[in-house]
């Protein structure tokens, strides 16, 4: 452990994050401060254990936590180094996982597909999720043709039904970073999009969770993805077709959109599937997911027969 820098700014409050202590089991709720971990349930009593058991409580509730974690900081609370600690999923326990297709012209020209009059929506399985640092394993017998796709991910703070474009982002908790990894072939022989894209491991998402009033225009966000060190996508927020304003919108109409749900707002163009020759992933490749103002994911391969 090691004292906190009392001069540490109040970003590193609305960064939430799940990780566990090396050498133990049990997941707990953290915030990044500078490169160090502050456990929550080392600073509030009866902490709640996840980021979704907090949202669930209420924004008083968040308010508090965050007005206790910013005293502990200002008194010289110890944190843990990340060299001690393993990353979780930023998001557990979400109600519902949606994904929103072709949200990008770009995207949507490099696979061939036309952008329909609304959006194209789809679930992803809470299997699928896995953490910053993490292995994503998959089975060549099963898919020999795995893609990657940085997206931003949007985070519902409360119960969301029904509301105006207008209102929409002061639905948002937070924003996150999803690696939408996708099986090419599979994705090709079905028409439904949830199995080629809901293998486990194959929603990395994290290392964080920055709250909404950390992001001052979520279109107005820079996009990059890495594999290895070559930079494969490379785009702004700017570019998508519906905004997350109107994504939440559409996707609140008649279905309310419960309080946790993590949306993926869709990928720029730069596939892997999409260029001469094609460049998939493989067996050791490393992937930087990053986006401007919530940090870097960074998930690695693993393939087997």
């Amino acid at each position: 452990m090691r004292r906190c820098d009392p001069n540490a700014t109040s970003l590193s409050l609305v960064r939430f994050c799940h990780a566990r202590v090396l050498g133990q089991r049990e997941v707990r709720l953290a915030v990044s401060v500078g490169s160090g971990f502050l456990f929550v349930d080392e600073i509030v009593e009866d902490a709640p254990a996840t980021l979704q058991s907090l949202i669930l409580a209420g924004e008083p509730a968040v308010t508090s936590v965050r007005s206790r974690l910013a005293a502990a900081l200002a008194a010289g609370a110890s944190t843990t180094p990340q060299s001690e600690i393993e990353f979780a999923p930023a998001v557990i326990d979400a109600p519902t996982i949606l994904a929103v297709g072709l949200n990008y012209a770009s995207h949507a020209a490099e696979l061939g597909f036309e952008v329909d009059e609304n959006p194209t929506v789809f679930g992803l399985l809470p299997g699928s999720v896995s953490p910053h640092l993490g292995t994503t394993e998959w089975s060549r017998a099963i898919t020999d043709a795995v893609d990657y796709e940085v997206e931003l991910g949007v985070v519902i703070g409360r119960d969301a039904l029904n509301v105006p474009e207008a209102d929409a982002l002061d639905y948002v908790f937070g924003y996150t970073v999803v690696n939408d990894i996708t099986a090419r072939d599979v994705q090709n022989q079905e028409k439904q999009w949830l199995r080629c894209k809901s293998f486990d491991g194959f929603t990395p998402v994290g290392p964080v969770v920055v709250t909404s009033d950390e992001i001052d225009d979520p279109q107005n966000l820079a996009l990059l993805l890495t594999v290895n060190g070559a930079v494969r996508q490379s785009s702004v927020t700017g570019e998508m077709l519906y905004s997350v304003a109107q994504l939440i919108s559409h996707l609140s109409q008649g279905s309310t959109l419960k309080a946790g749900t993590l949306i993926s707002t869709g990928t720029p163009s730069g596939a892997g599937f999409t260029r001469t020759p094609q460049v998939l992933l493989a067996d050791g490749d490393v992937v930087e997911a990053t986006i401007e103002g919530i940090g870097t994911l960074v998930t690695y391969c693993r393939t087997t027969a």
